[in-house]
């Protein structure tokens, strides 16, 4: 959703590495682009005006002019004006001390609330409560059924007595505030741990619905009320949510369809507008796909310093602590690396979720958004194919897999026997390079991943690359002792294979973007997809 905002922001903080001093002037542009920036990402103007004036302050100040690298703490002083006007820190749910938490979610028609509802449940579930659903939207055809759905696809029970409009102009049937009054007697009788109400949905700032939800606010009483929004829909979505913190109030926000292509001003804008915290993200369709909200993550990967942290959260409940267990010992002993082992793997990786959000999550991958958008991840499934094809005798020994056995699993997995060839070929440098890390040999250099003839791009459909090696430095005055001189030589091929450190702003391990060589972008993965 921010790719456009992180690259102007990329391209306008890059012109401030390598200064030594920076004038007004050069600050002056900087907050110029800063603040077109915003605009342009639809950011609400007074927010804009606010955290440009925030910026320009303290970048005019001490903390800029006596910095060693004032272009990185000017980058600093966005970074953390950024996380502010986020909310400033992670705010969780609160539990009540007795009974079951009572969490109401209230919003616009379309902004997602009842598959909201959904994710949210499921996450809970999956932290150990016994959540239970609520059906009080008894307004929108078919509102009911589809969170009965949602709710079997959770695991999650449903409380629906009634069962709302059915169809288009249709008269409402049953009272909501009664029906949220007994799902929360329902949830104290079968002792559910925390209660979930979806309530109708507004069209627009609406006084008899506003009425309605304030009245099952009364009624219930909640630990939490959510105000689920549209990231999608801009400026107004921060005019809506005011009114319904004038009308109704709430306790936290909750940002849906972060994974659309919309320019984000909303995200940006309504903690600082309404003053309350953003809680939770919804970043995709699957119920997994939906996160606790961290500030100072997202302004990260605004500016394009990757998100290390939750992919690292994601890899520990994707991956099986025993299966990484035994992989380690396997490596450790000096056992072959299988193609069943691969496919273990492999199966771990995907259960992370896309390769793509995965890749994103990585300090300075900004700079390759193209490579990452035409990653075809379609490769993996074809992979995975490929290897069960096999029997375990072919996948724990591929040198066995000739003419005959190459055909019968291409024809299996609905490939070609190029393909084959290209998966076998690829896994045996695999191997070569878990071999050589068993001997303590660390990581060797893979053939490919230099951009060498031959080579392929870590992206699948990737082109050849036939990209010239550096020339040797030349070293000047060599000595007449030979051990001396091997000394030199080698310092001059060091510095001569040696890479500028720093991201586009000089904050991270990144390449800068000159330097970039797309083609070896995660060029290892290449090798495994069969390119």
């Amino acid at each position: 959703m921010f790719a456009n905002l992180s690259d102007r922001l990329t391209s306008t903080f890059r012109n401030l590495r390598g200064k030594g001093r920076l004038s007004e002037a050069d600050i002056d542009g900087t907050i110029r682009e800063i603040r077109r920036a915003l605009l342009d990402a639809d950011v609400a103007v007074p927010v804009v005006r606010t955290f440009t004036g925030n910026i320009r302050e303290r970048a005019l100040g001490m903390e800029v002019s006596e910095a060693l690298n004032p272009g990185q703490q000017v980058v600093k002083i966005v970074n953390e004006e950024l996380v502010a006007i986020l909310g400033g820190e992670t705010r969780n749910l609160k539990f009540a001390k007795n009974g079951p938490t009572v969490i109401m979610l209230a919003g616009l028609q379309g902004a997602g609330k009842t598959t909201l509802a959904g994710k949210l449940a499921h996450n809970l579930k999956q932290q150990g409560q016994t959540p239970l659903l609520v059906a009080a939207d008894l307004q929108r055809p078919n509102a009911v059924t589809q969170l009965q759905v949602v709710g079997e696809r959770a695991g999650v029970p449903v409380f629906a007595p009634e069962p709302g409009v059915t169809r288009e102009g249709e008269k409402q049937r049953g009272n909501p505030v009664k029906v949220a009054k007994k799902g929360l007697k329902e949830a104290q009788a079968k002792q559910h741990s925390v209660v979930i109400v979806d309530t109708a949905g507004r069209l627009g700032v609406d006084a008899e619905l506003m009425k309605q939800a304030g009245d099952i606010r009364k009624a219930i009483e909640p630990n939490e009320v959510l105000f689920v929004i549209d990231s999608m829909i801009g400026q107004d979505a921060v005019n809506t949510a005011k009114a319904f913190q004038d009308g109704v109030d709430f306790t936290g926000v909750v940002l849906t369809k972060l994974d659309g292509d919309a320019r984000g001003g909303a995200a940006l804008s309504v903690a600082e507008v309404t003053g309350r915290p953003i809680m939770f993200a919804s970043t995709g369709e699957k119920l997994d796909e939906f996160e606790v909200f961290h500030p100072d993550r997202m302004a990260s990967r605004i500016l394009d310093m990757g998100d290390v942290l939750s992919l690292i959260e994601q890899a520990e409940k994707a991956f099986d602590e025993d299966e990484s267990k035994r992989m380690a010992d396997k490596v450790a002993k000096g056992e072959d690396f299988t193609l069943s082992d691969f496919l273990s793997q492999m199966q771990q990786l995907k259960n992370m979720g896309s390769m793509k959000k995965m890749l994103t999550m990585l300090p300075g991958m900004g700079q390759m958004r193209d490579q990452i958008d035409n990653f075809d991840e379609a490769e993996l499934v074809r992979t995975e194919a490929m290897i069960q094809s096999m029997t375990p005798a072919e996948r724990d020994n591929p040198k066995i897999l000739n003419g005959s056995r190459r055909l019968r699993i291409a024809k299996g997995s609905g490939t070609s026997v190029a393909q084959i060839n290209t998966l076998v070929k690829r896994f045996g440098d695999a191997q070569q390079m878990m071999r050589a890390i068993g001997k303590g040999g660390g990581m060797p250099q893979m053939p490919g991943a230099g951009g060498g003839p031959g080579a392929y791009g870590g992206m699948p459909g990737g082109k050849k690359s036939r990209g010239k090696q550096a020339p040797q430095r030349k070293v000047k005055g060599k000595s007449g002792n030979p051990a001396k001189r091997a000394q030199q030589e080698a310092a001059a091929k060091s510095g001569a294979n040696s890479a500028p450190a720093g991201s586009a702003f000089g904050l991270g391990t990144a390449p800068e973007p000159k330097d970039v060589d797309p083609t070896q972008l995660n060029a290892d993965l290449g090798k495994y997809l069969g390119r």
